[in-house]
């Protein structure tokens, strides 16, 4: 396979430099990559999609969203085979934290994988107690990506099906993003699915960095053209490293503009 091989060559020549060996890796060397260096995805997908000439190959920057669905990652092996960042669940709601999150967060900093934490918000709680639950669980990393709020419906919770109005949302949603960019230090990113940033117009937020969910077209496509930092283009992704179907996203810019966003928007 194409991707494969330039994956090989890019660890081969990091070797050569002297790379030090300190990540576990699945059939290579271990190697510790740099956190800008770019590696190719050596992916697959259990349910691909034609993008139709417009799909995520164009893009050379792609990782993985994760959470207690994933219970076994090689992050070294995930990291040589094409994760270049990886956002990590880590808490829903005001009570409840992602089991799989700590172990998640380790292991993709001790493999070098750029990583951010993510809160899933639970309509039915304050954002202000939201806000609060997810800074007493996740911890200020130096180098983590910004902190990310998903907002989407809920139509199958067992406890909270609402749906409040378009400007009440956005009102929650900048509560919370408020906060937290308070603490971290970094302005938050706004995850959103194409129904529910339709219904809520949540471009209206403000001007913070979202990454959007659109599995059968490009965002640009359904999106209104409106900028995007981050697509989430499949949910049944197969990389080496990870057990089982993982999200699979990209960044939209080169190698280039992915180095000057991290260096932008990491954690000091």
């Amino acid at each position: 396979m194409i991707l494969r091989a330039l994956a090989l060559l890019s660890l081969t020549a990091l070797v050569a430099c002297g790379g030090p060996p300190t990540v576990s890796t699945t059939g290579m060397r271990s190697v510790s990559l740099p956190v800008a260096q770019v590696v190719p995805p050596n992916f697959s997908d259990a349910k691909p999609v034609s993008f139709g000439g417009n799909g995520p190959e164009r893009h050379p920057v792609h990782g993985i969203d994760v959470a207690r669905f994933q219970q076994s990652i090689d992050w070294g092996t995930a990291r040589a085979n094409g994760v270049n960042f990886a956002f990590i669940k880590a808490t829903e709601g005001g009570d409840l934290i992602d089991p799989m999150f700590r172990d998640h967060w380790r292991g993709a900093g001790r493999a070098g994988v750029p990583r951010g934490a993510y809160h899933f918000f639970y309509h039915c709680r304050p954002a202000a107690e939201q806000a609060a639950f997810f800074i007493r669980n996740v911890p200020r990393t130096p180098g983590a990506l910004p902190p990310v709020l998903d907002m989407e419906w809920t139509p199958f919770s067992p406890t909270c099906t609402i749906r409040r109005a378009p400007n009440v949302i956005r009102s929650e949603a900048k509560i919370f993003l408020d906060i937290v960019e308070g603490y971290y230090g970094q302005r938050p990113i706004i995850y959103s699915t194409v129904d529910f940033y339709r219904d809520n117009q949540m471009w209206r937020v403000g001007p913070y960095p979202f990454w959007l969910r659109s599995v059968a077209a490009h965002p640009d496509e359904v999106y209104g053209g409106r900028h995007w930092s981050f697509w989430q283009y499949t949910s049944t992704g197969l990389i080496p490293g990870i057990a089982g179907e993982v999200d699979i996203n990209v960044f939209d810019g080169s190698e280039a503009d992915w180095a000057a966003w991290l260096a932008a928007h990491r954690q000091p």
